[in-house]
């Protein structure tokens, strides 16, 4: 297999990154040529190796086929076709053979619910975006047999998330075409995610508290993607939507450019990580939609770092293939419904390419983005959290009070279990959450532990407040049956480091636990352990470290074996209290750094007085917090 050959780094247009649009162009050639031997003598699908999904591997071979076809059509109509002769040919040759019933490749019929609903979506936009060089292009049987296929919307259900956008831009794409569609299902899409729109751009992926980065490459990107076919739809009315979007995502990109490192490493949060580079999606979409916050060149360092990121950490591999993975494959970053062809929504993060390359987000010169320049700490109370980031260090920590993936509460008050990508109290751009079924989870949880090693988790987060540098929740813990036990956890942001203040119910006799961040590496990672402070290195010099300032009274390492997406070895140090059946207030710092900061320095120059549940902070340099704990109990 050809290795991957990117042009020589340009740092006079991009004197962060190198990268210009030759850059993106190789990358998305190279990843396109690489998937050839995968397609099947028809074009229409494309099996890759690797774990099927849930779904089964024919549909996993529309998958490939699909995803890929985005990033194809992407590339195809930021040049109008020239030089993409042979992309063109099988990928119209793939979609006329695929959504023709006799034909022995013949693409699963679209039912409800169904994972074809999704790639179908993508197999819309992408005819969409080429329409002059591939649909135009089909003969009129295949072009019957295509709206017959996305006909399966027509009238149909989809799961009550981002999945109804697919539904409105397939039919927007009949629509377009002259085909049967019903305006019902894309007014009712288009409707629905209202219902999800928590306010300053920010979604919900459905009811609940579902924040990540699907809000960006799917609840953005999608309605964007549908303005543009309702654009040529003749008698479309668009307008008054597209404004809206406009308004939204110009304001959601205000917060997501603090979502990426200045070395354009993205937080590790939320399902799908491995799509990898579509995070770059929202960015190029305020570009396109011309509704942006950021100025062309801050949009081209933005996205050109994130997938500079992925490629100088092995992606795609040496095959050229998009594996199941963060960086190398890693199946437990993927869910149930990730197959062989799911990283190729990759291709979300190349949308930019359908502008042309006299665009100013490809002429102009890159700017800097904020991080570049100085801290960064924003508040954001949609989505619960705080986020805070150091320029020299390149670290962006996330720090979750809002969400929690967990399914709407039940009337009576059935608790989730919890999941890794979500529960826990902080994420990071270089740091990921152990993420085992036979292991305890310690980072970055506050649990009881029983005598017996049961811990709790943490599922549904009941929000108190997010504002400034302090946000704070509480969640019900649970040891087996037994429970439930409140934990109210309060998060005040400082210097890069979270002190975490804690009002802790429990049974007598447990242990109450507080883990940091785990580090991983290929090597195993050092570890210190004091009375009261325990801290953790990988080879990359990144430093995680707990410190007790209140109520802890040991510390120790947790260490995880091929349970991390950051490599096979990691280690988290935690801190533990005795838990005597009273409420007990805790308090202490957890610190994620690459600096040669001793961790005890930390409780040296931080002066924590506890009365009773009012937890007073006296900070390096005079500051004071003062955290009421109890608001829980007081509610």
């Amino acid at each position: 297999m050809t290795r991957l050959i990117l042009p020589d780094t340009d740092r006079e247009l991009s004197r962060q990154t190198g990268w210009v649009r030759a850059h993106w162009e190789a990358l998305a050639d190279h990843l396109l040529d690489s998937l050839v031997p995968y397609f099947s003598p028809g074009a229409s699908l494309v099996e890759l190796p690797g774990r099927p999904s849930r779904s089964g591997t024919a549909s996993d071979a529309l998958e490939g086929f699909a995803r890929s076809f985005m990033l194809a059509a992407f590339r195809i109509a930021g040049v109008q076709g020239k030089g993409c002769e042979e992309l063109i040919e099988r990928y119209a040759r793939g979609v006329a053979n695929g959504a023709n019933p006799d034909h022995r490749e013949a693409w699963l019929r679209l039912t409800p619910r169904s994972q074809q609903m999704v790639e179908a979506a993508a197999i819309a936009v992408s005819l969409h975006e080429t329409r002059e060089w591939i649909w135009d292009r089909l003969d009129t049987r295949a072009q019957e047999h295509v709206a017959e296929w996305l006909g399966g919307f027509n009238g149909s259900t989809t799961h009550d998330n981002n999945w109804r956008l697919f539904q409105v831009v397939s039919e927007q794409f009949l629509a377009s075409v002259g085909a049967p569609y019903s305006q019902d299902d894309i007014d009712g899409g288009l409707d629905r995610i209202e219902d999800w729109y928590v306010g300053n751009g920010w979604y919900s992926d459905g009811d609940g508290q579902n924040f990540d980065n699907y809000i960006g490459w799917a609840m953005h990107l999608y309605p964007g993607l549908w303005a543009r076919m309702a654009a040529v739809t003749p008698g479309a009315q668009y307008e008054d939507r597209l404004k809206l979007y406009k308004e939204r995502i110009k304001l959601f990109l205000e917060d997501a450019v603090h979502l990426v490192g200045n070395d354009g490493a993205p937080i590790y949060q939320g399902r799908s990580l491995t799509y990898r580079m579509a995070a770059a999606a929202p960015y190029w979409m305020g570009a396109i939609l011309d509704s942006t916050p950021l100025t062309p060149g801050e949009t081209r360092r933005l996205c050109s770092g994130i997938a500079r990121h992925f490629v100088q950490h092995g992606v795609p591999d040496e095959r050229g293939v998009l594996t199941l993975g963060w960086y190398d494959t890693f199946l437990p970053t993927t869910q149930q419904y990730s197959g062989p062809g799911s990283p190729y929504w990759a291709s979300k993060g190349f949308v930019g390419l359908i502008l042309p390359p006299e665009h100013p987000v490809w002429a102009d010169p890159e700017d800097s983005i904020p991080l570049d320049d100085a801290d960064q700490l924003r508040a954001m109370p949609e989505p619960g959290w705080i986020v805070h980031a150091s320029r020299h260090d390149q670290v962006v920590q996330l720090v979750n009070h809002g969400a929690d993936h967990a399914p709407v509460a039940e009337p009576q008050g059935v608790e989730p279990a919890g999941d890794a990508h979500y529960n826990r109290l902080a994420y990071a751009n270089h740091a990921g959450p152990d993420l085992s079924d036979h292991e305890p989870h310690v980072d970055n949880l506050i649990s009881l532990v029983s005598p017996e090693g049961l811990a709790s988790g943490r599922g549904r987060i009941r929000r108190l407040s997010v504002d400034g540098s302090t946000a704070s929740s509480w969640h019900n813990a649970w040891l087996g049956d037994e429970g439930p036990w409140a934990i109210e956890i309060t998060s005040v942001v400082h210097s890069g480091w979270e002190i975490r203040c804690a009002l802790v119910e429990g049974p007598s006799g447990a242990l109450v636990r507080s883990g940091g961040f785990a580090v991983a590496g290929d090597s195993l990672p050092e570890a210190t352990v004091s009375e009261k402070a325990a801290s953790t290195r990988n080879a990359d010099r990144l430093v995680s470290a707990v410190v007790g300032l209140h109520g802890y009274d040991e510390a120790g390492v947790h260490r995880g074996l091929g349970v991390n997406p950051y490599g096979a070895h990691s280690a988290t140090p935690y801190l533990t209290a005795p838990h005597h059946g009273e409420p007990l207030v805790l308090v202490n710092a957890v610190l994620l750094t690459r600096d040669a900061l001793r961790p005890e320095a930390l409780a040296e120059g931080i002066d924590v007085a506890v009365d009773g549940t009012t937890v007073r902070i006296s900070l390096p340099g005079g500051g004071t917090e003062v955290v009421e704990l109890g608001r829980k109990r007081a509610g």
